[in-house]
């Protein structure tokens, strides 16, 4: 039965050899796994592994029981979302437009939810189960830049609307050829310069579906960067619009922390650490900063694998270094602030 890797636990077997996107075997049939085992299917970007159905009905029950309650209320709003934006991307990509109503139906219920949960990160964590990036990135987007204009203080139709904005971003690859999108290498520059033309066809197909200027800017401009080194027009900070930085935060957070074809996802506070990097040129800083400010108290109680292969619960931000916390596990507490040879390979509910 397969099994999802957050769900594995030392002392289990593999039923089945694993390989890699590219092929390359990574753990033989019937090696029991270790914590080292689990972090290399882990850095490797497995999702999936066969192991005895046993196992896998005890740990998939532990794993449920370890979601809170509020937290699982969302998730039928979230599995209507991206089967919603799976039927909206393939009649874009059909007929070269979407019914927008489907959009407001998709997106209203499951916008009022979002007001009462206050726990990003584990919102995050229930959608990072995922293994559709397409479908599953636009909602992440969508969800992200909402809650980033919440916190810049829009209030909620406007907060609403760069949540729909975020969640359309991507509607233009619908039009770019699957071969490309889906190819695993690295892409030649005539293929790079196809990715790249999602902007301007989400722009098309989102004025040509709905006559929403808004959203269909957002779409053209989501890659644009603050010191005009984006695409496609090369816009500079003011040129952007405010809801396009918003939606270029939450679309580089989601990327990172996502199973790509070509990339496996990264931990999500080595990714903040990243953006808060690029928040000083690339990205814009208010959304960028709102992100990680809100983010980071999330961590807090949130279960972790090191990459020494200790098990432990994050209980302390540290203030020299936000994004390497005080872990406490079995047997010590770990600051990573002072140990640099450790970090976090993975971050669970």
């Amino acid at each position: 039965m397969k099994v999802h890797i957050m769900d594995l636990s030392p002392g289990d077997r593999l039923e089945a050899d694993v390989f890699n996107n590219f092929g390359v075997l990574v753990l033989q049939k019937d090696k029991e796994l270790t914590n080292d085992a689990i972090v290399k299917l882990m850095q490797h970007g497995i999702d999936y592994v066969d192991v005895s159905p046993q196992t896998a009905k005890a740990q998939t029950a532990a794993a449920r029981q370890q979601i809170p309650e509020h937290v699982l209320k969302v998730q039928p709003y979230f599995d209507e979302a991206v089967d919603g934006f799976e039927s909206i991307f393939l009649e874009a990509l059909s007929n070269g437009t979407f019914d927008e109503e489907k959009i407001n139906q998709l997106l209203t219920p499951m916008m009022n939810e979002l007001i009462a949960q206050k726990d990003v990160v584990s919102l995050l964590l229930l959608l990072n189960d995922s293994d559709n990036y397409t479908y599953n990135h636009s909602l992440q987007v969508g969800m992200l830049s909402y809650y980033i204009a919440s916190w810049l203080g829009y209030p909620k139709e406007e907060a609403f609307a760069a949540g729909k904005a975020g969640y359309l971003i991507d509607i233009g690859k619908s039009l770019v050829p699957q071969e490309i999108l889906h190819k695993p290498g690295k892409l030649t520059p005539e293929e790079f310069e196809e990715v790249k033309r999602h902007t301007t066809y989400g722009h098309d197909i989102i004025l040509k579906s709905t006559g929403d200027e808004l959203s269909a800017l957002v779409a053209l401009q989501h890659h644009e960067r603050e010191d005009g080194s984006g695409y496609p027009k090369g816009l500079r900070s003011s040129e952007i619009h405010p809801y396009a930085k918003i939606a270029a935060v939450a679309d580089v957070y989601s990327a990172m922390t996502s199973n790509r074809v070509y990339q496996s996802k990264q931990e999500f506070l080595t990714v903040l650490r990243e953006l808060n990097s690029l928040s000083f040129g690339k990205l814009s800083p208010e959304p960028t900063q709102a992100l990680i400010r809100h983010l980071l108290p999330n961590f807090i109680g949130k279960r972790v694998l090191l990459s020494s292969g200790e098990m432990g619960s994050i209980v302390m931000t540290n203030q020299t270094d936000f994004f390497r916390p005080l872990v406490q596990t079995d047997t010590r507490f770990v600051d990573l602030s002072k140990e640099k040879e450790t970090s976090i390979s993975e971050v669970y509910m």
